[in-house]
């Protein structure tokens, strides 16, 4: 065994040497400070072709980020650049950037800093800052064509789409990847109820540096919170207690925690952090990508290409969506894989080389030859093949409708008779988010979004609703819609509302996951929380009556996925979700952050056989 493995790691060592060595030999690599409008200077890496000449320009490609742009050091290269290998070897001008407050930049860091939409001269914003640094590269870098394109996944994802609103006539080209575009809905909340899971995520957003940082100055308060850690993850947050303990015993200075927790509804605060109601009359080409399988970012590359499209018609916008968790897209891992599922070989590739590179190369350095791209380029998840559509959602589509019936039955059959489903929810014994013990001591959790879900069916504080066995396909597409029409015997509730693929109890095993069942799998296809409270309005919101019965619309995230024959499709409805989401106390809080122990309250959930679920089908 000793040689193989000697074998591997020198191969490793090898290949990251190569790495190394490609960038050395085709760039050089310059540390600038640019200074923005108001005084502060952001550290600025650049990458310049060697064989950039007044005969042979290259256009810049930017990437701004909270992340770091290590190494530091102009002897100190990079091991690759840009969004992919094919565009590094086609050779842009390759910038990175760190944004104000966070390791060479000067400055303060705010978490999705709000946008300013009438600015004096000193007024500054993420897209502020990226005009600043596009004006200074494109007449200082030598050797540029004067075009720009910028790029990032996650953070930096929500860098570019601020970046759009830039407006500088040398940006071309954009693509937001896994963007945040709200933080009401991505990553530390889905519609306002928050993720547990993300609570170790913290000290990376809500520490201040102090001074010019090579390296994380926030490790110290990250490394209270994996001391001790068992390889048992849901063991940490057993631990916490109540979110109000939690808070005060790992975070009492946390900025980012404390202002989260002081802001429990869609006020002010949030909604000014929103970058949607920014995104008009955009001049560069757009092209947003995202994962189908995202766990932190699905909402925002969904609703940035879907408000563009409303509010700037004229724009070149597009979206690509692939079986991807979140990033999954940036890197080649041979099959490509979400938890258990196989999605096919080489994704990634096929997308970096047919997709991204073509779009930058088209915008940034050959506009003359048509571009070959769709609007939407989406991968069905259940026929797991790519498919191209002139439009999102797709136009040529039926409205279907299954009703919640009583009984466990999924039917698009008009209940006959009034009848609901009852399940006991006591936040004191929630329901498992998860059974992937080890991944909840990861960063965030990523491998729920497509895991079995049969751990849950048959719990009494689940209510499941199955179809019979499908006798065709049927290819689920676009907004899904679950209308709950509920009573609960409390005064607060959550509604965790999933959509389930059920494999055939013949299902073939696959041989690279010889430990999992696919007989009668339970794939979780969409999934999304949304707190009762809410039902009326995110600003203001209120009690349930208990015993009243009350409407309670769960919006899900779009879906492009073909149930098979002799698949069934099953939704499955509970009020806990833990430890991914926050445990409601059951008990009606002006702020839930707050809640004691004492407040949790025991309750039954009615859902009443006029729920529904609202879906379109590809004809």
């Amino acid at each position: 065994m000793k040689k193989p493995l000697t074998f591997f790691l020198l191969f490793m060592v090898l290949f990251s040497f190569a790495q190394d060595h490609a960038v050395k030999d085709l760039y050089t690599k310059k540390e600038v400070y640019i200074t923005m409008r108001d005084g502060i200077r952001l550290f600025t890496s650049i990458y310049i072709p060697k064989d950039a000449s007044r005969n042979k320009k290259y256009p810049v490609m930017l990437q701004r980020t909270c992340y770091s742009v290590a190494p530091y050091g102009e002897n100190e290269y990079r091991r690759n650049l840009g969004p992919n290998k094919f565009m590094q070897d086609e050779k842009y001008i390759f910038v990175y950037q760190d944004v104000r407050g966070r390791y060479m930049s000067e400055g303060t860091f705010t978490n999705m800093t709000p946008q300013v939409p009438h600015k004096t001269n000193k007024d500054t914003d993420e897209s502020s800052d990226t005009y600043d640094t596009i004006d200074w590269l494109v007449k200082n870098i030598d050797f540029n064509n004067g075009k720009v394109g910028q790029y990032g996944i996650s953070y930096p994802g929500f860098y570019t789409a601020a970046g759009i609103l830039a407006d500088h006539p040398a940006l071309k080209a954009s693509s937001p990847q896994a963007p945040i575009s709200d933080f009401w809905n991505d990553d530390f909340h889905h519609n306002g109820a928050f993720l547990t899971g993300y609570f170790k995520a913290f000290p990376v957003f809500g520490v201040q540096k102090t001074q010019p940082e090579k390296e994380a100055w926030y490790k110290d308060e990250f490394r209270k919170l994996v001391a001790n850690q068992s390889a048992d993850g849901s063991l940490f947050y057993d631990s916490l207690g109540t979110m109000k303990n939690a808070v005060a015993r790992y975070y009492p200075d946390n900025f980012f925690m404390q202002e989260i927790v002081e802001h429990p509804n869609y006020d002010e605060f949030w909604q000014k952090r929103s970058l949607l109601p920014h995104l008009k009359k955009i001049r560069p080409a757009v092209m947003t990508v995202g994962g189908w399988f995202d766990a932190e970012d699905l909402h925002g590359p969904l609703s940035i290409y879907k408000t563009i499209e409303k509010n700037s018609p004229k724009s070149y916008n597009t979206i690509v969506m692939g079986p991807f968790s979140h990033g999954g897209w940036s890197h080649e891992t041979g099959k490509t894989y979400h938890n258990d599922i196989c999605f096919g070989d080489s994704l990634a590739t096929f997308y970096q080389k047919n997709i991204e590179t073509p779009f930058f190369h088209h915008f940034l350095k050959d506009d003359k030859q048509p571009l070959k791209l769709p609007e939407a380029y989406m991968f069905d998840t259940g026929k797991k093949e790519w498919k191209t559509f002139e439009e999102w959602p797709p136009r040529n589509t039926r409205k279907l409708i299954f009703y919640l019936d009583k009984n466990g039955n999924l039917t698009q059959n008009t209940p006959q008779q009034n009848g609901f489903t009852e399940y006991f929810s006591d936040p004191n014994k929630p329901v498992p988010s998860s059974e992937n013990r080890k991944e909840l001591n990861g960063f965030t959790p990523r491998n729920y979004m497509s895991e079995d879900q049969r751990f849950a069916e048959n719990r009494p504080d689940v209510a499941s609703f199955t179809t019979e066995t499908l006798n065709e396909d049927i290819t689920l597409t676009g907004e899904m819609i679950a209308k709950l029409n509920i009573a609960s015997t409390s005064t607060d509730a959550d509604f965790f509302v999933k959509l389930i693929d059920i494999y055939p109890p013949d299902e073939k095993e696959n041989p690279d996951k010889p430990n999992v069942l696919m007989a009668n799998y339970h794939q979780m296809v969409r999934s999304e929380m949304m707190p009762a409270r809410f039902r009326n309005s995110f600003q203001k919101p209120e009690a349930l009556v208990p015993g009243q019965p009350t409407s309670v619309m769960v919006q899900l995230q779009d879906v492009f996925h073909t149930f098979r024959k002799g698949h069934k499709i099953q939704i499955q409805v509970q009020s806990t979700a833990y430890p991914l989401f926050m445990i409601n106390p059951q008990k009606f809080l002006e702020n839930p952050y707050q809640a004691e122990k004492t407040d949790y309250t025991k309750a039954f959930e009615k859902i009443y056989n006029t729920s529904v679920i609202e879906v379109k089908a590809i004809q």
